[in-house]
């Protein structure tokens, strides 16, 4: 669903509004839990996330099976097409040149295999974008980058320790492992055993070390459990298991290129920064945040090193360095708009995002709002959030588990599950599903407040255009008609079926509370008053009528449309006796 037009599209934070009515229903398995519609659920994520870019993310993460990832090696006529274009871009040679200094853990096939792994990394473009060069561009960006995290940064006149006089930009992916850490040691623990959903989801092994590997330096059991379930479809345990792995097979490169590809909001993928299909929102704008190199930085590591106190730093430095140099070898052009620095920008962590409406977030975690017409209260639905939680919108069966809690993050929501449409037990109210794609029967106890929402009621679909409760729908007012629906004759409980000698709504029935012919009915208009019925009843000022159970009377000649429900200009509501 990749829409290539994305000139107005911007990453972060715009919270999207729209909504799915939600109808949670008591749970036949569990006396304090609910049940909820899987077909609910999926039209409140679509609802949630109708930006195009939601689309962009996902496909940038796609991935490939490790099966086919492990048959790559350089030349080989099967390797994927994005593997194709880098080895056209980037051969053999070239990756030699880079890494005279580098630890034999990282090779050109283990380099090209983590590359195969995501086919958006050096993909196609259909819009007229150059895919070569922005693959070009790509690989050396994640070069000058090795080379600051993983680097020699051995200066060409220490000749004794760098005899080939190499520059400090062909010195990259020296160190597998962070510095003076080793497999055995169980370091990095920060946060394992605690009670929390980060454990929950990513619980640490005992007597692992999450210490820095690879040539990103992944680091912290929730990084490797979140890596470990992009390559092991959704497994966390098995990097949490055996963190070794980002070292010693071609996960050492992989992780750098996941990390290359993901968006963490309001911070943009690189990649996206590169190809441009990002467009910096207003206030990143603002916040001196644009196109290039310097970009890059802070999405890594802005806190640190961008910002105008950071701008003489020896990493900041380091990296532009590396950049350039690069830059210069490869005859990467810079185009105009673009900065290698970051000093002049805004740190992503220190920018102020309250009231930005042209931001996309990235996280599901509990809408904690109330709503009147659902159980408790509660939404039994999730909302987008601009800090990391356990449920990612880029993770399409994340939202289920943000929706049921999983992982425990949220506290005092209700038990829910999630289950088919055709599962989910008849409404309590006798309104059951009439076989109208999913559409519910009217609920004389709900509010409705969502325009647009549909109902069925005696055979018909209406809308709701305002919020309402109690109006009967084929009255007018909040309501308006839609289609004619086709009752089930065989459905003895279906209350639109008229054929239903129980139907309390039919007017064939004697003892229907509603038949204004039965002279026992105690809810028979009072003397005086007119039942009101829309489109019919022709009102003129002073006559008296009763709807939904009040009684009005006219003024200012309200005729056959103005359906009484509140008083205003042509009602005023006045005593039934």
């Amino acid at each position: 669903m990749f829409k290539p037009s994305l000139l107005a599209t911007v990453i972060g934070c715009v919270i999207a509004t729209n909504s799915y009515a939600m109808d949670p229903q008591p749970d036949p398995q569990n006396p304090n839990g609910y049940v909820v519609s899987d077909t609910q659920v999926n039209a409140t994520q679509d609802a949630k996330t109708p930006n195009p870019m939601y689309d962009v993310w996902a496909k940038a993460l796609e991935t490939n099976d490790n099966a086919v990832v492990e048959a790559i090696v350089p030349g080989a006529a099967q390797n994927p097409e994005n593997v194709k274009r880098a080895q056209s871009v980037f051969p053999q040679a070239q990756w030699d040149f880079l890494t005279q200094m580098a630890a034999p853990e990282y090779t050109y096939t283990r380099f090209l295999r983590a590359i195969g792994k995501f086919p958006a990394f050096c993909g196609q473009y259909t819009d007229g974008r150059n895919a070569d060069a922005i693959c070009k561009k790509s690989i050396v960006t994640a070069f000058a980058h090795f080379s600051q995290e993983t680097g020699g940064h051995i200066s060409t006149d220490n000749t004794s320790d760098n005899p080939n006089r190499l520059e400090e930009w062909q010195q990259a992916l020296v160190h597998v492992r962070e510095m003076s850490w080793s497999e055995g040691d169980a370091g990095y623990t920060t946060g394992c055993g605690q009670n929390d959903w980060q454990n929950a989801r990513w619980p640490c092994s005992p007597g692992k070390g999450y210490f820095g590997r690879g040539a990103k330096q992944l680091s912290y059991h929730f990084n490797y459990g979140a890596f470990s379930e992009v390559m092991f479809n959704g497994d966390a345990t098995v990097l949490l298991n055996n963190p070794g792995l980002v070292a010693d097979s071609w996960l050492n490169l992989a992780s750098a290129i996941w990390f290359f590809l993901t968006p963490q909001a309001p911070k943009p993928a690189m990649l996206h920064v590169i190809d441009r299909t990002w467009v910096p929102s207003a206030r990143e704008t603002e916040a001196g945040i644009g196109y290039g190199f310097g970009t890059t930085i802070n999405v890594i590591n802005g806190g640190i090193e961008c910002g105008a106190q950071n701008r003489d730093k020896g990493q900041p430095v380091n990296r532009i360095r590396y950049w350039e140099g690069l830059a210069a070898h490869y005859q990467i052009p810079i185009e105009a708009d673009e900065k290698n620095t970051c000093y002049q920008q805004t740190p992503y962590g220190s920018l102020n995002l309250n009231g930005a409406t042209d931001v996309l977030y990235t996280n599901w975690d509990g809408n904690w709002k109330y709503y009147a017409d659902r159980p408790q209260g509660q939404s039994f639905e999730c909302s987008l959030v601009g800090f990391q939680t356990a449920y990612s919108a880029l993770v399409p069966s994340d939202y289920d588990k943000c929706i049921t809690n999983h992982f425990g993050s949220h506290a005092n929501w209700p038990e829910i599950r999630v289950i088919p449409e055709a599962d989910m037990p008849a409404d309590p109210n006798g309104n059951p599903d009439p076989g109208n794609g999913g559409i519910a029967g009217w609920d004389a106890t709900k509010v409705y407040d969502n325009a647009g929402e549909q109902v069925v009621y005696k055979n018909k679909v209406y809308k709701v255009l305002w919020w309402t409760k109690g109006d009967k729908p084929d009255a007018g007012g909040p309501w308006a008609y839609v289609k004619d629906v086709t009752p089930d004759p065989t459905d003895p409980t279906d209350p639109t079926d008229p054929t239903d000698p129980t139907d309390p709504t039919d007017p064939t029935d004697p003892t229907d509370p509603t038949d204004p012919t039965d002279p026992t009915d105690p809810t028979d208009p009072p003397t005086g008053f007119i039942t009101w019925v829309a489109g019919t009843t022709q009102a003129k000022d002073g006559d008296k009528v009763t709807h939904a159970g009040k009684c009005f009377e006219a003024k200012n000649n309200p005729g056959v449309w103005e359906t009484p429900t509140r008083s205003n200009w042509f009602w005023t509501e006045i005593s039934c006796n």
